[in-house]
């Protein structure tokens, strides 16, 4: 039976900021033993979740995104580190952490008004931007929230990127990458 997909607003994050992740997650996989581990294509960082979406109402949602995004100049964010959603001992979201400058959160909060104007039902807990690197912890012991300090990647090698495009996701679970561009958006240079 094939799911319902869901639609959702991000920041892409460029390919080689994508590789150079997934080589660095490659040398401590066996330290953070999770049981299903994001592909290198689907990383990026919600902006906003539309959930099942009528196909109809597609098209207007992107038009107003496009229009309200269009005078938005792009930035850089920087990944500083790692953490965790969920219980301490046994994480359900294992995740890259982003700086959380201005500009990021003005562009969430325009993306946000802008599909709640459009009739979407959206999240209502606070905005936390991060990007999700695997979930489900599965080890044989309790996870160590120590180990996000000592084997963060991005500890002295912080990754810096430049934010210059959204894009509008479908989500198609049975796939592997499981995110399909619908639209997309530059920012101004």
């Amino acid at each position: 039976m094939e799911r319902e997909p869901h639609y959702f607003w991000a920041v892409c994050v460029p390919a080689g900021v994508k590789q150079t992740i997934h080589d660095e997650l490659t040398q401590i996989k066996p330290i953070f033993q999770f049981k299903r581990w994001v592909d290198i294509n689907d990383y990026h960082i919600t902006l906003a979740f539309l959930g099942s979406v009528n196909p109809q109402k597609l098209p207007s949602v992107i038009r107003l995104v496009g229009d309200a995004i269009k005078n938005q100049k792009a930035f850089m964010l920087e990944i500083e580190g790692l953490n965790v959603f969920g219980l301490q001992k046994s994480p359900r979201v294992f995740w890259g952490a982003v700086n959380e400058v201005y500009q990021l959160f003005q562009l969430q909060e325009i993306v946000h008004k802008t599909c709640l104007a459009a009739g979407f039902s959206l999240e209502t807990r606070p905005y936390h931007p991060h990007i999700t690197l695997a979930r489900k912890w599965e080890g044989n012991e309790d996870f160590k929230m120590v180990d996000l300090v000592i084997h963060n990647p991005f500890r002295e090698k912080i990754l810096s990127f430049q934010v210059s495009e959204i894009v509008l996701y479908k989500s198609n679970l049975e796939n592997t990458p499981k995110y399909e561009t619908i639209a997309a958006f530059s920012l101004l240079d």
